[in-house]
């Protein structure tokens, strides 16, 4: 599969286009005036600690005061529960001390009456984090919606080859690396070199670092080291009065395009404005140099997106409904506790036979879902509504040829076996907004339900409105509806015969008055 990388930027906004095959498969966009906050470490303030939620609040200087759970703190050292036995009214008790982890927070109930919990470890967020605290966190989720960034105090350092964990001892590898020797070779390697650097703490070998000879992951391991001393040294240096600070900022969106998402198989690196041209061909050269030489500086005057058609498949992902290339389609519908998918057989009834016509369409649908939850970054909970088939290979086929399809994604995901309704439960990985929350907003007319009130609804409210204002007030001689020109237009017309008999029952004079500026729910009742 062959991979281009595409980097536009403007004054307002930078934005990278992966695209599979000269298809579109993944967006990025940062805005210059919101940038990111995913990988930010600050010195932040603990605001307000939850303990009924075990999390705190914790101002890192954003519009809005950022979310830590006590899951997200790292751990601190165990202690080992204690069990003493003591004589009581004749009866031998056992009296045990143990961990807020035994626990799982909330105390299990114990079978056997003659053991007592008498004390808890301090692991509680209420023992470990108090009001105007000052804390070391990292943002690994931005504010999405109403709720503020996610935070961890798990701080995590990437290069390009590594990930270094200061506050852990683990030595990981990443599962996309399969070969079990190559795992080894890492593993071994990275403990040798730990050792000759005197670096503490713990290191995750990426993806990228496959089949890399020691010496560039020891150059990795000695950048990550300075990395985590300036950090150090800027926490130090924080002044008293400060309530926040930004310690360390992420790379600016081209350039960790091109620390995470190259590998051996991107063919080419396009980029159109010729300042970010040099900086990003200076970072490969340090970071990445086998891509140094396939960075190319896009000068003509057509759009670098519209000669790719990446403009086209924006607007398309925006919409709700995605066409299949056999006739069936998908409706995709974002709520906010869940994403679900429907598939549908459109015009498609080119099968032998009708479970052959849906196995078909299903399977179309596994390449166009996988597409289209990279393309949107849709993540959370996400409810996938496949077509019922009958035989189980079919739904075996399925449920393989997605896994497959997902093997791209650079977010972790999970799947669940096609249920008895032929639903797949799944979870992607949300770091940041998806593609619809970072360009669209609510519609202002349909408040985000996505339908509005028809004219022959509002016409009735407004009658009901009507009575209740006769009822309320005597006075008025007459009542002026001011209402959209679709809503007058049919009181005028088909619901005359019931503005008459209004007229008649209440004794009054009912006049209308269009107003454009008035959507087709809004209107006013006028007493005169």
């Amino acid at each position: 599969m062959s991979e281009e990388l595409l980097i536009n930027i403007s004054p307002m906004e930078s934005r990278v286009a992966v695209l599979d095959n000269g298809i579109l498969g993944e967006i990025y966009i940062e805005r210059h005036h919101k940038l990111g906050l995913v990988g930010n470490i600050y010195l932040g303030t603990v605001v307000r600690v939850l303990p009924g939620m075990q999390a705190a609040f914790i101002d890192i200087g954003q519009s809005r005061t950022a979310f830590l759970h006590v899951n997200d703190m790292q751990r601190e050292p165990r202690p080992a529960a204690k069990s003493i036995k003591v004589e009581k009214t004749g009866d031998e008790r056992t009296i045990i001390e143990v961990t807020a982890d035994d626990l799982a927070i909330t105390p299990p109930v114990i079978s056997t009456q003659n053991t007592e919990v008498v004390s808890v470890s301090k692991t509680l967020i209420q023992h470990r984090l108090h009001e105007s605290q000052r804390i070391l966190v990292q943002v690994t989720k931005d504010q999405l919606g109403s709720k503020g960034a996610r935070l961890t105090t798990n701080i995590s350092l990437p290069s390009r080859y590594l990930v270094y964990l200061p506050s852990s001892e683990h030595i990981g590898i990443s599962q996309r690396i399969d070969g079990e020797e190559e795992r080894t070779r890492l593993k071994t390697e990275l403990t040798s070199l730990m050792q000759t650097v005197n670096l503490k703490g713990g290191l995750i070998a990426r993806t990228a670092a496959e089949r890399v000879p020691v010496d560039k992951l020891e150059e990795d391991i000695y950048y990550l080291l300075q990395l985590w001393r300036t950090i150090c040294a800027r926490r130090q240096e924080m002044k008293p009065n400060q309530s926040s600070e930004l310690i360390y900022q992420e790379l600016s969106l081209p350039l960790r395009s091109i620390r995470d998402l190259v590998h051996a198989g991107t063919e080419k690196v396009v980029i159109d404005n010729s300042q970010i041209y040099e900086q990003v061909r200076y970072f490969a050269k340090e970071f990445v140099p086998f891509v140094y030489d396939r960075i190319v500086h896009y000068t003509a005057e057509q759009s670098l997106f519209d000669v790719h058609r990446v403009e086209d498949d924006l607007r398309d992902a925006l919409k709700r409904r995605v066409d299949l290339k056999s006739g069936g389609y998908l409706i995709i519908d974002q709520t906010e506790a869940m994403t679900t998918i429907d598939v549908n057989t459109g015009s498609f009834v080119g099968g032998r036979s009708l479970e052959d016509t849906v196995y078909k369409t299903n399977l179309e649908a596994t390449h166009a879902i996988a597409r289209q939850l990279r393309l949107r970054n849709l993540g959370g909970i996400i409810i996938l509504d496949f077509i019922d088939m009958l035989e189980q290979q079919h739904k075996d086929d399925i449920l393989e040829s997605l896994q497959s399809q997902l093997v791209q994604d650079y977010a972790k995901t999970k799947i669940t076996q096609v249920s008895e309704l032929g639903l797949v439960e799944m979870t992607r990985k949300r770091t940041r907004e998806s593609l619809g929350q970072q360009l669209c907003e609510p519609c202002s007319t349909c408040q985000g339900r996505g339908f509005v009130k028809t004219a022959e609804t509002v016409c009735f409210e407004i009658f009901r409105e009507i009575m209740r204002c006769a009822r309320t007030y005597n006075s008025p001689k007459k009542f002026t509806v001011v209402a959209h020109a679709a809503v007058i237009d049919l009181l005028l017309t088909s619901e005359s015969d019931t503005v008459a008999d209004l007229e008649y029952l209440l004794g009054r004079v009912i006049t209308f008055d269009v107003e454009n500026l008035y959507t087709q729910e809004q209107y006013d009742i006028v007493l005169d």
